[in-house]
């Protein structure tokens, strides 16, 4: 199946969104900016709910929009999935009628192992006799993505889901929808401005400022590429999928495998062979000239320097390409790590692009 391919221009007052998308098939896409950036916007007008928005639309080889053909496909028609900042939850009905009323409004009946599997995949089997207003938060959220997915859409659309909800209601809920991005088989759009939830759901990341598209591409690439401002933030991450290889039970640790090298963490739950995905903050990284052999620090993996950006006075970001990738990862080109180190080490280490170096990890966070 093919992707989603969008171009949309629409002016509203002293904004103007100009912007086009080409997405994956598969995977969450997450629109990431600043609140009035026009993510929103742009979410609406894939679901065909701004219809003064000009432009074009196709998805999985269908045209839903194209104004120079006097096409458009209105919402109803579009075999989408909806998931606002609220949950717009019918008040009246238990949490069981709520989903069989997206049930109902599937374009063939679905079966009683679909709900099963969507209840399950959600949690709610304990929650189908209660009511919207016996719910917390995230439990209202949980029940307005299982009605949207029993509609059966081919595309999921969700609306900062997460926007309402405090810290733990957060939390509570982001591991249901981590099980949706292994589940599912289908491509969803995510809008958010929090980077923790682009880091952990997202596979395919697009960067929108003032109504327009600043980057697009694969998640891990974007996080570490200088010429975007996300590698220049405080918190500046670089994300690894890896593999649990090992346990080391004496050490309580386990041993990661990913293209870059080896990588040792606190011990997991997760068996031989499963995926995780992996942060290593950008401040958690050094470098040195040589592998150094009596130290603490366990993850030691050999590099080259691809670029160095100074950030103010005192600090610079060098951005690292794993010497150890040849199964080939981020941007096609390798694995990378940005290290954030003093100018001062920068210059005394005489680092610049080319220079064969080793990164040192000082913390590697599991997020999912």
């Amino acid at each position: 199946m093919s992707g989603l391919e969008a171009g949309f221009h629409l002016e509203r007052g002293e904004f103007t969104l100009h912007a086009e998308l080409a997405l994956p098939a598969r995977g969450i896409t997450a629109l990431f900016g600043p609140s009035g950036s026009g993510k929103t916007t742009l979410l609406r007008c894939l679901a065909g709910l701004e219809p003064s928005a000009r432009g074009y639309l196709r998805f999985a080889g269908q045209l839903w929009q194209d104004d120079a053909e006097s096409v458009f496909v209105p919402p109803h028609r579009r075999a989408v999935g909806y998931v606002f900042q609220e949950a717009r939850l019918f008040p009246h009905l238990s949490v069981s009628a709520n989903l069989e009323y997206g049930r109902r409004r599937a374009g063939s009946p679905l079966g009683q192992a679909r709900l099963n599997h969507i209840v399950e995949l959600l949690g709610l089997g304990g929650l189908l006799g209660r009511y919207p207003a016996q719910l917390s938060g995230g439990e209202q959220q949980r029940t307005a993505i299982g009605r949207a997915l029993l509609n059966e859409p081919q595309l999921l659309l969700m609306d900062e889901p997460l926007a309402a909800l405090d810290a733990r209601r957060k939390d509570d809920i982001l591991p249901y929808l981590d099980e949706l991005r292994r589940e599912l088989d289908i491509p969803m759009v995510y809008v958010t401005h929090a980077i923790d939830e682009v880091n952990r759901l997202a596979d395919h990341l697009v960067l929108v400022e003032q109504g327009r598209v600043q980057a697009s591409g694969e998640l891990m690439s974007l996080l570490s590429r200088l010429e975007y401002p996300l590698a220049h933030a405080e918190g500046a991450v670089s994300l690894i999928e890896a593999r649990v290889a090992g346990h080391d039970d004496a050490y309580h640790l386990s041993e990661l495998d990913f293209p870059g090298g080896p990588l040792t963490v606190a011990r997991l739950r997760a068996g031989l062979g499963e995926p995780v995905r992996v942060a290593v903050h950008a401040r958690d990284v050094s470098i040195t000239l040589a592998p150094a052999e009596q130290t603490s620090i366990l993850n030691i993996l050999a590099a080259t320097v691809s670029e160095i950006s100074q950030e103010d006075p005192a600090r610079v970001t060098v951005r690292l390409r794993l010497q150890d990738s040849g199964q080939g990862s981020g941007d096609g080109e390798g694995v990378y790590l940005l290290a954030r180190i003093t100018r001062k080490s920068c210059e005394r280490l005489g680092l610049a692009p080319g220079r064969e170096v080793y990164a040192q990890i000082k913390s590697v966070a599991l997020i999912g």
